[in-house]
Order: structure tokens, then sequence, then C-alpha cells
């Protein structure tokens, strides 16, 4: 199996257009981030982890040619609001997209594109929403996938495991139950929003303890913020075997 990060940005502290620091002149191509979302690929299967409003330009980006599936880590609109965009793969298969989801995802996804769940109409999206019970493992076309139950502030909300590798995005904290799922895991890819203190997000402080919990082979942050700094700068500061994570980084497991 193989993950390509899509996009390891955030909206979080989102610079103003032209502001002309750093990070916005950089000519490094890993300071350039289009909001989290990645792929996973097996075989001739793709399982998209959260469409945000970049979905269709990192669909283009990455030449992905068939989507049999999405699942969602929560409803925030950085993280569902692209689903509309699913509408070429639609035509292509001649089916509705699956989308996994907690039960209150789902509802969420239902209220906000009212439009797709009505009397069917040609040229609109179609969707068919499945739920996700965060205790029990499902299998995706052949593909066996492990929730992972992480709060997001307050906010319950969903990372995954597939096989060896495990994927958490808007990370506050972790209970100790849902930690002992993600043991083992040889590639831990999780957030890091900046080096400040946030109320529903990691620091980079937070998501280095949180890997040393976990002590993977390797672990990449991503769902960065601006306010994070140069990723060679920010690189230089994290131990053996932690790396920053940057759009188009494929990992094979």
């Amino acid at each position: 199996m193989k993950i390509t990060l899509l996009g390891t940005g955030t909206s979080q502290g989102v610079p103003v257009i032209g502001c002309g620091c750093n990070v916005c002149s950089s000519t490094d191509p890993r300071d350039k981030r289009l909001r989290s979302s990645a792929l996973i690929s097996a075989g001739d299967v793709n399982i998209l982890i959260d469409a945000g409003p970049d979905f269709r330009q990192q669909m283009l980006r990455a030449n992905v040619r068939h989507l049999e599936a999405i699942v969602l880590t929560h409803e925030h609109n950085d993280h569902v609001i692209g689903l509309d965009d699913i509408r070429p793969f639609n035509f292509n298969s001649g089916k509705p997209m699956r989308v996994y989801a907690l039960p209150r995802v789902a509802a969420e996804v239902q209220k906000r594109f009212e439009y797709i769940f009505g009397k069917p109409v040609p040229g609109l999206p179609r969707v068919e929403l499945i739920d996700i019970e965060p205790d029990r493992p499902f299998v995706l076309e052949g593909v066996t996938v492990q929730p992972i139950g992480i709060q997001h502030g307050r906010l319950p909300i969903l990372g995954y495991r597939f096989g060896d590798l495990t994927y958490l995005t808007d990370v506050k904290s972790v209970l100790p139950e849902e930690l002992q799922k993600i043991k083992g895991t040889k590639y831990l890819i999780t957030s890091a929003l900046h080096h400040d203190n946030h109320p529903t997000h990691m620091n980079l402080k937070e998501a280095l303890e949180l890997v040393g919990k976990i002590a993977p082979e390797q672990a990449w942050l991503t769902h960065i913020s601006h306010n994070m700094g140069l990723a060679a700068d920010v690189g230089r500061q994290l131990g053996p075997g932690i790396s920053l994570a940057y759009d188009g980084l494929e990992i094979k497991f």
C-alpha cells in the first residue's frame, strides 16, 4: 500500500495574501501547502481521507483517475466542503461515491449538501453515506480500516489506521484506550499546528510528546499552520525518525 499526502496545511493561521513574510516568499515547495488530505492506494483501489476546499486541485495535481471511496475525519469545512467536486468520478464510474463517516458527520454532510440528497437530478454529485462505528474496523475494497477516536478539543473525531500506518489530523488529545489501537504502528502521520498553545490542536511540543508515546519507526507532522515557520528551519528542530510532511509526499507501507 501507499499513502500520498495531497495536502499538509490548514486554514488555521492562513496569511494575508501577498504579506511578503519569509514563508510566503519561500521558493521551497515544502512551504506551499494545500489543506490536509491524503490518498491511500492499494493496487487498483484509491481511498481518500477528507475532501476539503482544495479537493479538485489535489485530484488534478496527483493525476487521480478513479476514486473508490472517501473516509471523513470530521465535519469541519476544511475537511468536507470539496465533496461537490466528486461528480467527475461519478460520471466515470456510473455509481454514487461511498462516503464513510460518523453518524453525526454524515448528518452534517446531508445538511450542507441538501441538494445532493433529494430527487436525483442529472449533473449533480451522487453520494452514498455509510456510518462508521468508532470501535469497529471495516473492510473497504479489501483494505481493512481501523477507526481511531481522537479529540479535536472537545469534539470527538476520527483518525484511521491502515495496517502499519496511522493517520491522525486535528488532534488535541488521544484517550488511553484509543492509544492502544495505535501502538505498534510503524509509520505515524499526525498533526502539529504551530509552536504556541491552541485549544483544539496540538502544537509542535505536544505532537512530539505523542510521537514519543507511540514510538513509531518514522513519524511525519501534518496539518501545519503558516505560523509554524519555514520547513527547513523546523526540520532542524526535529529528532531522528521525525520529519515535517509536505504536499506530494509518498510513503509505502
